[in-house]
Formats: C-alpha cells, sequence, structure tokens
C-alpha cells in the first residue's frame, strides 16, 4: 500500500514538472546574468553575445529573480539582451528550460 502511494506520488510530480509554461524575462548569459556591460560603451545585447562567443557562458534568461540555463543556444542570440517570452518546460533540477520557442515580448 505504501509503495502504492509512492509511486502515485512521483507520477504527480513528473507530471506536473512536464507542464509547459510561458516564462518573461530579459535573454542573458551564464556569466553576467542581470548585469552586464564588461565594457561600459558595450549594449547588453554585445555583451551577452561576446560572453557566449568567447568563454564557456551560455545563453540563458533572466526573469528578474534568478537566471535560468535555456536548451536551445542558437535561436536566443536574435533576442540577446530583450525581453522576450520563453515557452517551455522548466526542469527544477537542472534549472534550465526545455525550449519549445521564444518570442518577443509585447
Amino acid at each position: 500500500m505504501k509503495l502504492a502511494i509512492l509511486v502515485l506520488a512521483i507520477c504527480g510530480a513528473l507530471t506536473a514538472a512536464d507542464k509547459v509554461k510561458t516564462f518573461t524575462g530579459r535573454i542573458t548569459d551564464t556569466m553576467c546574468g542581470a548585469r552586464h556591460g564588461m565594457v561600459q560603451a558595450q549594449s547588453d545585447a554585445d555583451c551577452v553575445r561576446m560572453c557566449v562567443k568567447n568563454t564557456s557562458s551560455q545563453y540563458a534568461l533572466y526573469d528578474g529573480n534568478s537566471v535560468i540555463l535555456l536548451s536551445d543556444q542558437k535561436t536566443p542570440a536574435k533576442f540577446a539582451g530583450q525581453t522576450v517570452k520563453v515557452t517551455g518546460t522548466w526542469n527544477k533540477r537542472t534549472n534550465t528550460i526545455k525550449v519549445v520557442s521564444i518570442e518577443a515580448a509585447d
């Protein structure tokens, strides 16, 4: 009986974690997070692109509270430094959004 309850609880948690949601925030990189501009004359977008290109940094979403890694590392390049809506599933364990789509926020 206890095993059956445990299995149901695990299945419920997995199902809840797989829900597709929309997250709103700015496209950033994992090195800079919320703060950009190592070179003061540089825009946030240029900083993000430079960090991803020249370091081991990856594209991420900054939602105002935390930096969340994005599974798609190609599409965010055109939205670097911009506010976007990312649709996908969030994996709490890896703090990664499995991206379904990215679009500019209104």
